[in-house]
């Protein structure tokens, strides 16, 4: 996972890797039921500053090259030429790959059915058919050279050959090391990585849709994985009007209606970004598709989650290379609209989700 930033003292973009550290291990028993225990999960996130995965510098030579010819007479001025692949260059010197960035061209909706399976891989279209997105393109299968065959990259569905075929949501990334001088040298360990881009409104809580965001969960063995936890609008409503208050009711009566009508209705789901040797990423990682009355469970009592809404979940297992997988029995447990816990029912567990601040994150 990638978050991209841009710097106004130095003027550039950068896309920096999203990493996250449990910084304590263990677990405790459940007060409530000491059969089960909770691990504890104190995440730390930060990005890997060390090592961008892109960048774009304002003098950068593409750029050098674009003012020298906008100073050119006009009259002699060739015109903007438009090249789907544009080369990187990293500001740190140890770095020895050499990258470029590769414009997508997304799939017709018509040719999404023909692509996308029901099943994973799904086709090998970019993103999943899990994640809510405008825009799908094709990825390539990984091989021991990692990249796509000379067929594909240059298939008219594959890559754009004019601005208007340019995806804005979708991109690639070309690495590459080089043996030799440059004038003879040839690439080893070339990858294509496809990458698409999250619509805000998917990770942008709202009052009504509390827990739309990037979150990072405890996946015990796995480390922490980043989820994108989406709450989709129930058809047919509309909440362009607000909740208003009535005279009799109280501050607290409010509330409770608010939650109730508001808050407390429709389907929470829970999708993988980064994925492990079970359960890949683009796969739910689990469900809860009523957190009103029909999915309610209790309000839990005790500590550590006193007070706390329960609902019904379906937690996603699978063995390794995500074969046999599955739906099992849990429980949601609404600790806040910032924290959230998976009681894993059939493996007497309870594992923590914490949302990512983005915002923090994009300061340089």
């Amino acid at each position: 996972m990638v978050i991209a930033r841009y710097d106004t003292r130095r003027g550039c973009i950068e896309g920096y890797q999203l990493l996250a550290t449990r910084s304590r291990d263990g677990s405790e028993p459940w007060v409530a039921d000491p059969t089960v225990h909770i691990h504890y999960f104190e995440p730390n996130v930060k990005l890997h500053l060390d090592k961008p995965i892109l960048q774009f510098d304002v003098d950068s030579l593409e750029n050098l090259m674009r003012l020298s010819l906008s100073s050119s007479d006009s009259s002699t001025r060739p015109g903007r030429r438009f090249f789907p692949e544009h080369p990187m260059r990293y500001s740190h010197g140890s770095d020895p790959r050499f990258s470029t960035f590769m414009l997508a061209k997304p799939l017709e909706i018509r040719d999404l059915p023909p692509h996308v399976g029901d099943r994973f891989p799904y086709g090998l279209v970019w993103p999943p058919p899990a994640i809510p997105a405008a825009h799908r393109v094709l990825g390539h299968p990984a091989d021991i050279a990692g990249s796509p065959t000379h067929e594909l990259m240059t298939s008219p569905k594959w890559r754009p050959f004019n601005r208007s075929e340019v995806s804005d949501m979708t991109f690639r990334i070309r690495q590459w090391m080089e043996l030799g001088p440059p004038t003879i040298g040839f690439h080893i360990g070339e990858e294509i990585v496809t990458y698409s881009t999250i619509d805000p409104a998917l990770y942008t809580p709202t009052p009504e849709r509390p827990w739309r965001g990037i979150w990072v969960g405890d996946y015990s063995a796995h480390g922490c994985e980043f989820l994108l936890i989406n709450q989709p609008d129930v058809d047919g409503e509309s909440y362009n009007e607000p909740l208003m208050k009535r005279e009799s009711e109280s501050d607290g009566e409010f509330r409770a209606r608010f939650l109730s009508e508001r808050v407390y209705k429709g389907r929470l789901e829970a999708i993988k970004l980064t994925g492990d040797p079970n359960v890949p990423r683009g796969e739910y990682t689990f469900l809860a598709n009523d957190l009103g009355e029909d999915g309610f469970v209790r309000i839990a009592q005790g500590p550590p989650f006193q007070g706390a809404r329960i609902v019904k979940s379906q937690g996603h297992i699978a063995n390794i290379g995500f074969s046999g997988d599955k739906y099992i029995e849990s429980q949601l447990i609404l600790i806040s609209h910032n924290r959230l816990a998976q009681y894993w029912v059939d493996f007497g567990h309870i594992s923590f989700f914490e949302r990512v601040d983005i915002d923090r994150l994009l300061i340089p």
